[in-house]
């Protein structure tokens, strides 16, 4: 399939500790004063004992499901960040612009987990957030480190008329673009009305990855903002599905996007869905993991059918492939 020639969007952004094995009592010694005859009669009593026996011959234990999204501290990856043991769960928040915007913050009493989405626009270097105090004062600052990283750059060149836009077409734009920072500003806490049990997502349509996230294109020699998604090559009409459990909270047609949907997943995480041919819900509907909901298509701002996929912390696009 066609790779975009059009930035895909329409809007611009200038371990969690493992559970402890369950302890096992010691085995119970005989005493000194046990005969050889009560030693080898105790002994095949114990053998005798399914329960006993079970241990030496049981299956290793699974691993532990995977919760949590890899951590990468680059621009456009996931921090987490141990908050400690607190009894409710703590209020996270990181400075954007002059914004304080709410964190995920997950975990129980024994060890709370801020889940930070690093902006692609970010300097490597340190970086912190801040965590209220429940009866107020100064927020307590916890700090990280993001690591530089090199996105690949790819420099096309096309018609005028494909990246400059009409005063006409440059007003739409500048109106959806409010509408969808008043929709990445979405802030719930259980849209589909359960806590998710893990942040790790299904793959929303199979298909060849077309476009990675973070690729830096140059159209006629003027750099655009980096790809902020993941574009999945996949033919007209293929269903889409959810990746985790959610509620629809925009439906529209928008200028570069075309068909769009995004998906709220609770405390900031939300997902986006682009260049749809079929939009097959409305605003309010609550869906579960797997089920379908929109269709690919080629609408928008693009030379080919596929899905553009967005995945958004904090109002902050990051690597979709951090959560598969």
């Amino acid at each position: 399939m066609a790779t975009p020639l059009a930035p895909p969007l329409c809007f611009l952004l200038s371990p969690f500790s493992a559970v402890p094995e369950s302890s096992r009592p010691a085995p119970l010694r005989p005493t000194l004063s046990i005969n050889r005859r009560s030693a080898l009669i105790g002994t095949a009593g114990l053998l005798a004992q399914p329960a006993l026996v079970a241990p030496l011959h049981a299956k290793p234990l699974p691993p532990a499901p995977t919760v949590w999204p890899q951590a990468l501290q680059v621009p456009g990856g996931v921090a987490r960040l141990s908050l400690g043991p607190a009894a409710t769960r703590p209020v996270a928040q990181v400075r954007q612009g002059e914004v304080d915007v709410p964190l995920r913050v997950v975990g129980d009493a024994i060890e709370w987990t801020a889940i930070v989405g690093i902006p692609l626009a970010a300097a490597p270097g340190d970086a912190f957030i801040s965590v209220l105090p429940e009866g107020g004062g100064s927020p307590r600052l916890v700090y990280y480190s993001v690591a530089p990283k090199q996105y690949k750059e790819q420099h096309l060149k096309v018609s005028p008329r494909t990246v400059d836009l009409s005063p006409e077409d440059q007003a739409r734009y500048e109106r959806e673009r409010d509408h969808q920072a008043q929709v990445m500003a979405t802030f719930t806490e259980q849209p589909a009305g359960v806590a998710l049990a893990s942040l790790r997502m299904r793959v929303p349509v199979p298909g060849r990855r077309s476009s990675s996230f973070g690729l830096r294109r140059v159209f006629n020699g003027q750099p655009r903002n980096p790809h902020s998604g993941m574009d999945i090559a996949a033919a007209t009409g293929t269903p889409i599905v959810a990746p985790l459990p959610g509620r629809v909270i925009d439906v529209g047609d928008y200028f570069f996007n075309g068909g769009t949907v995004w998906l709220d997943h609770g405390q900031g995480l939300l997902t986006m869905y682009c260049h749809l041919s079929s939009m097959d819900v409305r605003l309010g509907d609550v869906l579960q993991a797997g089920d379908a909901f929109c269709k690919v298509g080629a609408t928008g701002r693009v030379t080919g059918p596929h899905l553009h996929w967005g995945v958004m912390l904090n109002r902050t696009m990051v690597d979709p492939a951090l959560f598969l």
